[in-house]
């Protein structure tokens, strides 16, 4: 799941960050509102963790203008990050459409914790557990299992399991799973999926009873499936 962090303060932004990818979260950052803007007219995101006190565009500006949009993309989930804690600006935030408020300072646990909230709540009624054969992931923790046991990834080996299980019985082609692992900022290109691809079918390879596997599907994409499901 992709988030747009929108913060002006670089450290403060750093850190929080590294938090929310050790959350096996994807992360990109924008550090006034006139960037935070542009790539929430042509991007799409998960969650937006919006501070107010911006250069070149006001934070609510920002979330005045997302909302105004119409279509997907206006819905966006928001949370207001933010020093401004007078009960008129929150009450202002909310009635623009912010989904939640969460004054600085803060507790990372408390955020994580919001985050989590916000992703589960926009997600409506899917399942909180997503299964494939032996393979499982929590969309609560996060955290993949496999044959009963952890199983361990790397945050962007994490990204291309989550984008396949969260879609059951559908191919995501390459393209889409580039959006989903790489941020804006990274240096990478479109043959790199291949190489994660690979990664994650290596530590799918144990003998499970109902193990799961990544089909290619030329010129479609990938799909996941349990192992022996034709494609």
């Amino acid at each position: 799941m992709r988030i747009l962090l929108v913060e002006d303060h670089i450290e403060l932004s750093h850190w929080l960050s590294k938090a929310l990818r050790d959350a096996h979260l994807s992360v990109e950052c924008a550090a006034n509102g006139a960037d935070a803007d542009a790539l929430l007219h042509t991007q799409d995101y998960a969650l937006v963790i919006l501070d107010l006190t911006l250069p070149k565009m006001d934070g609510l500006d920002v979330l005045r203008r997302l909302r105004a949009r119409g279509g997907a993309r206006a819905k966006t989930p928001v949370m207001i990050l933010t020093a401004r804690g007078g009960l008129e600006e929150r009450v202002q935030g909310l009635n623009l459409g912010a989904d939640d408020y969460l004054a600085k300072p803060f507790e990372l646990a408390e955020l994580e914790a919001r985050v989590k909230a916000l992703l589960r709540r926009s997600q409506g009624g899917e399942a909180l557990v997503h299964q494939c054969g032996a393979l499982s992931f929590d969309t609560v923790t996060r955290m993949f299992s496999y044959g009963g046991a952890a199983l361990a990834l790397t945050p962007r080996e994490h990204a291309v399991l989550e984008a396949l299980i969260t879609r059951p019985g559908r191919a995501v082609s390459k393209e889409k799973l580039f959006d989903e692992v790489f941020a804006l900022e990274d240096d990478a290109n479109l043959d790199a999926i291949e190489l994660y691809i690979h990664r994650v079918r290596k530590k799918l390879e144990r003998d499970h009873v109902g193990a799961a596997a990544i089909t290619t599907l030329r010129g479609i994409g990938y799909l996941l499936q349990p192992r022996g499901t034709p494609p």
